[in-house]
């Protein structure tokens, strides 16, 4: 049963609440102690038919919107009142974990169970939401559901998206049942949560059971191309080549002093580089370089940006190469609701957990959302900073302590 804090807080059902991961992660389960629930596959499918099963088993009702996005709402006192959210995603990646995406899903319905047990009314409705095709393993671009609902998407280009085989989201969401009919647009939000494994080792280094998600890292991801002559490897002195390599190793290693220069924050990754020809005894006539470039302050990453591109033409010109640089995708830095991140901080130190505030370096559902809502995030450690990785872990305690930060800071924004 839950437990309630000295002050009568519900605490959330520990017991509960691993067992429903039992259960869910039985879903796609792979040999190696992780989970295969891509978007809109038969997987998904039974996931979300378990997750609507449960959210009605709770005295939920549920929409589902035209991207497929899906809504569990406990009704409050005031039904036309604008109502507080907990949402993540249930799709994972081909070689997924157990707990991103689903712990934000199964922590919100955990909520609502807690507050049915304990016979508590809210004023504001409470809204459990499964945002589509978070991850963008099966469909470009990733976080397209909660992207739609935002606005950030045409829902017609939405629904064009194709996987590998040609199938589109739409024709995915009519086949698995879960193309609704309401619309996949904004509507009023007091505030809206996520809980989430931090995806990264800082939490777990630092002994810390609770991250207060200040925002989310910009980016930009950007191809440096590269072009010089193709020659014999041979009989070509190294002085005459024009050899696109010599000004790509020169840039790979000065973006990533550029990133460590702008610690403790600052990111760079050299995430694939391709030759072409592409042969062992040639030089090589383009090289592109793919960089991913992070930072939290719009200010510093535009800088970086600026900077990097100053560096590609420098090294170019002394290779007496060629260069471009393309923009491939840029997310800007986003900047949560200052009231909802101090309500978290004060909720953990009220319930006496260690706690830090973070930046999150990954992109979430909530990234979009705070563009509609007063959003936040709750971070919880993950053994080793691992995920998108079958050996993806969290304690359980560090995951029961995540939920009842969660459910506190609800009960609190659901009576404003």
């Amino acid at each position: 049963m839950a437990a309630n804090s000295p002050d009568g807080t519900p605490r959330v059902n520990r017991d509960r609440l691993l067992r429903s991961f039992e259960l869910f992660n039985a879903i796609g389960a792979t040999g190696r102690g992780g989970c295969n629930r891509q978007a809109l596959t038969d997987e998904d499918k039974a996931g979300r038919d378990l997750f609507c099963q449960w959210a009605r088993e709770a005295g939920c009702t549920l929409r589902v919107d035209a991207i497929g996005n899906l809504f569990a709402r406990r009704e409050g006192e005031e039904p036309g009142a604008a109502p507080v959210l907990a949402s993540s995603h249930l799709d994972t990646q081909a070689t997924g974990g157990r707990f991103d995406g689903l712990y934000g899903v199964l922590a919100g319905l955990e909520v609502i169970r807690v507050l049915n047990d304990q016979g508590i009314r809210t004023r504001r409705p409470i809204e459990v939401v499964a945002w589509t095709n978070e991850e963008g393993c099966r469909f470009v671009p990733a976080m397209l559901g909660s992207g739609t609902f935002a606005g950030e998407h045409e829902l017609d280009f939405a629904l064009s998206r194709a996987d590998a085989t040609g199938l589109t989201v739409g024709e995915e969401l009519s086949r698995i049942g879960y193309r609704g009919e309401h619309p996949a647009r904004p509507f009023p939000i007091h505030a809206a949560f996520e809980v989430h494994i931090e995806q990264g080792p800082i939490l777990e280094q630092e002994h810390t059971t609770i991250g207060v998600v200040t925002g989310i890292q910009g980016l930009y991801w950007l191809d440096v191309v590269l072009s010089g002559v193709s020659c014999h490897a041979g009989p070509t002195p190294m002085e005459q080549r024009r050899d696109p390599w010599r000004a790509a190793t020169r840039i790979i290693e000065r973006a990533f002093a550029l990133a460590e220069s702008r610690g403790p924050w600052g990111r760079c990754t050299i995430g694939n580089v391709q030759c072409q020809p592409g042969a062992r005894n040639t030089v090589p006539e383009t090289v592109t370089v793919a960089v991913d470039i992070r930072h939290p302050e719009k200010t510093v990453l535009d800088g970086m940006l600026a900077e990097l591109q100053a560096i590609a033409a420098e090294e170019a010109s002394h290779a007496r190469v060629d260069v471009r640089t393309e923009q491939v995708w840029h997310m800007p830095p986003t900047a949560f609701a200052p009231a909802l991140v101090d309500l978290v901080e004060n909720t953990a130190q009220a319930l006496g957990l260690s706690h830090r505030r973070i930046v999150s370096g990954a992109g979430h559902d909530s990234l979009y959302l705070a563009r509609v809502a007063p959003t936040t995030m709750i971070f919880v450690p993950c053994a080793d900073g691992l995920s998108h990785n079958e050996a993806e872990d969290a304690e359980p305690g560090h995951l029961a302590a995540g939920a009842d930060v969660l459910l506190r800071a609800m009960l609190a924004s659901a009576n404003q």
